[in-house]
């Protein structure tokens, strides 16, 4: 990974990585690399590495887990400790996606099972969406199949979507103190319903805090996208578990 605090000028670090031959590498040091590579944002050298684990007859599972979502997870820590920031994270996540290009449809045929499965939206009269899309990566690139269903989400779009794709987890952002209290009415309306412990709900956004996550009746707050990637696989595993 590169270091912050080295003096030498970008081009140069572009060199370094340029004159690596990804293909000389043995599958542990190319996993690395690929740790490497996510954590710069270097999303033609992650679907060249993810093509050549393919090709040496790698299972598209074994890629996604022990290439992409590690090589993400890392980026999530030091995401959360402050190391990285929204940015820089974008690239990451950018990278992963032209991994998951080729692997999706791979994943598809084989069956390969995901922790999980998300629905997630900005609720109704929001139209702010780079906090969730974050958040969308992020726990897509944990292992999870994310439905984004887009801004300005009123009770019926985010129940239709949970009728349609049953996920583990409702996911809503807000980013205005106007239309966080919107969350609530979701929540309730998933209570009248009789759907409430149907679905594990989080909540995040830059207004939001534990206190109010609490009060309109979420399972968790979220601060930000990696403590949301953490949260949503240790909910989804707990309540697996006490099945």
């Amino acid at each position: 990974m590169a270091d912050a605090t080295n003096d030498a000028p970008d081009d140069h670090l572009d060199d370094d990585v340029d004159d690596i031959d990804l293909s000389s590498l043995d599958d542990d040091d190319l996993v690395e690399q690929m740790h490497d590579d996510l954590y710069d944002g270097l999303a033609d050298e992650i679907a060249e590495a993810t093509q050549l684990l393919l090709d040496r007859g790698w299972d598209p599972q074994d890629v996604l887990s022990k290439a992409l979502v590690e090589g993400m997870r890392i980026v999530g820590i030091d995401f959360r400790d402050g190391i990285l920031f929204v940015p820089e994270v974008l690239l990451s996540a950018n990278a992963m996606k032209a991994g998951m290009k080729l692997l999706r449809p791979l994943l598809a045929e084989t069956g390969a099972e995901q922790i999980g499965k998300v629905v997630i939206g900005t609720v109704k009269g929001d139209i702010h969406d780079i906090g969730k899309n974050l958040v969308g990566m992020m726990l897509e690139g944990a292992g999870f199949e994310v439905i984004d269903i887009g801004i300005n989400n009123d009770a019926d779009a985010y129940l239709a979507a949970l009728e349609e794709h049953r996920p583990d987890i409702l996911g809503m952002s807000a980013l205005l103190t106007t239309t966080m209290p919107y969350m609530k009415v979701v929540i309730e309306e998933l209570g009248k319903r009789g759907l409430r412990d149907d679905y594990i709900v989080l909540v995040g956004g830059a207004p939001l805090n534990e206190e109010f996550g609490s009060a309109v009746g979420a399972d968790a707050y979220c601060r930000d996208a990696a403590v949301a990637a953490e949260t949503a696989e240790a909910l989804v595993l707990a309540r697996r578990a006490a099945a």
